[in-house]
């Protein structure tokens, strides 16, 4: 396929998967694979590289519309933010050691667990409601900021939904709020993974420039219409994107078996 058709259908999954990170995450469902796809030559190692120097763009233009509109609990976010950059360099460390393929059927389990849930409890994340006292919430935040975090660094897909959940189940955030929240969060984790790509020349900046056009549009206009319809449609895109990981989850055990 031609160089530049192969761009131009690139850009366009990047502004897919700008709009769909920018509410609750997974946007790499969409870009990780179209960058597989378009280029079959270039190592993996590069394809994440470029992956989340385009990503991280968009996250950060989300990130930025949700503190402009949205309240942040920074109670919350902070300690979890400190916790998740830490324990994510832990988790990226060992990964180099330990294969990550066992905990799958793991991951898969927690996602349906995490849909079955939210099914179940309709009003879950409608209202925010905040629960925990200060104490609490900084406990809490340094708990959710370890597991989640350490999981981030060492395997990866569906921490946003994770870190979402977590922020409306367990704090008593709306949908809303915690994606907010989770956006913050994931702009500089995202950040401090980059900074390794970046030394170590797994960047195809040919490649990842236009894309991050079309990814910061998509994160602008999914983070505006969040705002903008709140809890209840950013609750229906988290719905959607468990379901795919889901998918995509018992995809890949079912194929390397």
């Amino acid at each position: 396929m031609d160089l530049s058709w192969s761009l131009a259908a690139l850009c366009g999954f990047a502004f897919l998967a700008g709009f769909v990170d920018s509410v609750v995450g997974g946007g790499g469902l969409v870009q990780m694979p179209a960058l597989f796809v378009m280029l079959p030559h270039v190592p993996p190692v590069t394809i994440l590289g470029t992956n989340k120097f385009v990503s991280t763009w968009g996250t950060a233009a989300a990130a930025m519309q949700y503190a402009r509109r949205v309240r942040i609990e920074w109670r919350a976010t902070i300690p979890t933010f400190v916790a998740a950059l830490l324990f994510g360099f832990l988790g990226a460390r060992i990964a180099a050691l330990v294969p990550s393929e066992a905990f799958r059927p793991m991951v898969l389990v927690l996602l349906i667990a995490v849909l079955a849930y939210t099914l179940w409890k309709k009003n879950l994340g409608a209202l925010h409601a905040p629960r925990l006292n200060p104490s609490q919430t900084l406990w809490a935040g340094l708990a959710t900021g370890t597991v989640i975090g350490f999981y981030d660094g060492f395997f990866g897909p569906g921490t946003g939904s994770f870190l979402i959940f977590a922020f409306v189940g367990l704090f008593g955030f709306s949908f809303l709020a915690a994606s907010a929240s989770s956006k913050l969060i994931n702009v500089t984790t995202n950040g401090a993974a980059l900074a390794f790509f970046i030394t170590h020349g797994h960047v195809r900046y040919d490649i990842a420039t236009p894309m991050i056009a079309f990814n910061v549009a998509g994160g602008l206009v999914g983070s505006r219409l969040a705002i903008r319809h709140g809890s209840g449609f950013v609750r229906v895109i988290f719905i959607v994107v468990v379901s795919a990981l889901i998918a995509r989850f018992a995809w890949d055990i079912c194929t390397r078996h």
